[in-house]
């Protein structure tokens, strides 16, 4: 190997391999039935309570500023969404009150519980999937029944285990 280097060893200074993809764990299709419908049903659940938060809010603040910052709130609602799903998956039911209503909770694909950030970052990848509603439709070909948002966030929303 005349000048070359083996970049399968970092022993040799070279880059080591990248690690094979993990298998996904064994979800039991228990875990899977009726996600989708119940999913439909949190998110519209969850879209009134984030509105409603968003417009207390709104409110609240125009009043406190005395109608000062009218050009600045109109970004409120994607504020609150972000920070409603990062703290509400993040905490200790890992889930939305729309989801923990239709009983489904989201983990992370190795089973641990959301961070914040990652719930966040779900939350934003779920609002622009909304731009592209056709994207929706992966939940049809995967067998978890994850949506492209959710293979991206690499999380998985399943039922409650009872």
């Amino acid at each position: 190997m005349d000048g070359e280097r083996d970049f399968r060893s970092g022993d040799q200074g070279g880059t080591p391999y990248a690690r094979a993809p993990q298998q996904p764990p064994y979800i039991p299709a228990a875990a899977l039935d009726g996600v989708r419908t119940r999913r439909i049903m949190a998110v519209g659940l969850d879209f009134i309570l984030v509105s409603i938060l968003a417009a207390a809010l709104f409110f609240a603040l125009f009043i406190l500023s005395f109608g000062m910052s009218a050009l600045l709130l109109p970004p409120l609602f994607p504020l609150v969404a972000f920070f409603y799903n990062g703290l509400t998956v993040s905490g200790w039911r890992m889930a939305t009150p729309g989801m923990a209503f239709m009983d489904l909770e989201m983990r992370t694909m190795q089973g641990a519980p959301v961070p914040f950030l990652q719930a966040a970052v779900h939350a934003v990848l779920f609002y622009v999937t909304w731009m592209f509603p056709p994207l929706f439709l992966v939940s049809f070909v995967t067998s978890d029944k994850r949506c492209l948002h959710d293979m991206l966030a690499d999380v998985i929303v399943l039922r409650r285990a009872y």
